[in-house]
């Protein structure tokens, strides 16, 4: 069975994992931040990492982008955990699996701002810096591994499939440990495309509320060491999924949704009604939304907790499966005995189109641990995933 023995999380909400847990659990604060800096002319709610980040001076050229200099800021969280079990395992026994939708685009788009001021390329640019697999080739340089090492990009649920890749090279005798998660960076790309299908909200966006209009989009990173040795939170199950409905828009019936969740309850060994909470994709678009709660009703009744804690960070994209699911291992924690919830943050004027799920409120407690929680992820061209997570201490 693989094991998540660390965590690392970087997102709006904070640079480390104590930050961010009083911010989600206790204050309930969003860090959704006014900017234009993705969308001139336009002032948006983003989830913008404001932290400093690591110099990547030390890399190769084409390894040097936003995206990678996060996914370090990440990766020193966990640094003695993952330098120990190269240790232990060698390093040809150490994978790299991550998921990510951008990686150095925003290198790219400044490199051609650049070019069309002064007519050429900065020196400090390589179009390696935008390839989708230089999360993956960048950690594994910097950890100086030699197991499997890849990027999931299947936009919104590329780090939880690739939580299931690492899962199934542990499973497989492949590796003995995997650095795995994702990496996201807002970018221009990010906001005018989903400015062109018109799912991007002015506002902060209202996830399973009346009158909902769009996402805001955010940035981040986790990543987790997995391995076969025991702690207190296991991937126990996942399950996967394509609609084929369409390229943007989810299938309105939720049947890949309900084959993803249904899969990850398989492979887990549990019944719907052993999983005690659910972290929704949850974007606050009209469709998702709707989708999303009737697969969640139909599966799982109206009385399991669940919240979409996008308000909180945004929506980050190829990451945000990575994060939701940190989110998840946080909750699952020795120090929360009285099983504290991620909060739902809305108006609270349900849709009354939708089922009326039990959206957790700021400070709701089960009493007890949390047991068995359930993420979901869900993309472009229909790609479902679906984690489900046990605590075992």
């Amino acid at each position: 069975m693989p094991y998540l023995n660390d965590c690392a999380l970087v997102c709006a909400l904070g640079g480390d994992r104590e930050t961010i847990r009083r911010r989600l659990f206790e204050d309930a604060q969003t860090g959704l931040r006014l900017s234009s800096a993705c969308s001139p002319g336009r002032v948006l709610p983003l989830g913008q990492v404001e932290m400093d980040l690591p110099g990547l001076g030390h890399l190769p050229l084409p390894m040097r982008s936003r995206n990678n200099a996060l996914a370090l800021a990440a990766l020193a969280q966990i640094r003695p955990a993952v330098d120990a079990a190269i240790a232990r395992y060698g390093s040809d026994r150490v994978g790299v699996i991550v998921g990510t939708s951008t990686s150095g685009v925003g290198a790219t788009e400044s490199a051609i701002a650049a070019h069309e001021a002064g007519g050429e390329l900065p020196e400090g640019f390589h179009y390696g810096q935008q390839e989708m697999g230089s999360p993956a080739a960048f950690l594994a340089h910097e950890l100086d591994v030699s197991g499997p090492s890849y990027v999931h990009s299947s936009a919104c649920s590329s780090s939880a499939k690739a939580l299931a890749s690492a899962a199934r090279l542990i499973n497989m005798g492949l590796v003995d440990a995997v650095v795995t998660g994702g990496v996201d960076t807002l970018c221009g790309f990010t906001v005018a495309g989903f400015t062109a299908l018109e799912s991007v909200s002015s506002t902060q966006c209202n996830p399973l509320g009346l009158g909902r209009n769009g996402i805001n989009l955010g940035e981040g990173a986790a990543l987790f060491l997995m391995t076969r040795a025991p702690s207190a939170v296991a991937l126990l199950g996942w399950g996967e999924s394509s609609d084929g409905h369409h390229m943007s828009a989810p299938d309105p019936a939720g049947g890949g949704a309900r084959i993803s969740m249904g899969e990850a309850l398989r492979r887990a060994g549990i019944d719907a009604g052993d999983i005690d909470y659910i972290n929704l994709h949850g974007t606050a678009t009209v469709q998702n939304d709707a989708m999303e709660s009737r697969a969640v009703a139909d599966l799982f009744g109206t009385e399991v907790a669940v919240s979409s804690t996008k308000p909180f960070t945004g929506h980050t994209l190829g990451a945000a499966g990575a994060v939701e699911a940190a989110f998840c291992w946080l909750a699952m924690q020795d120090d929360n005995e009285e099983g504290l919830l991620p909060p739902h943050l809305w108006s609270g004027e349900a849709d009354p189109e939708l089922p009326r799920l039990n959206a957790v409120a700021p400070g709701t407690r089960l009493g007890r641990p949390i047991r068995y929680a359930l993420s979901n992820s869900f993309a472009f061209g229909g790609s479902n995933a679906t984690p489900v997570f046990g605590r075992t201490a």
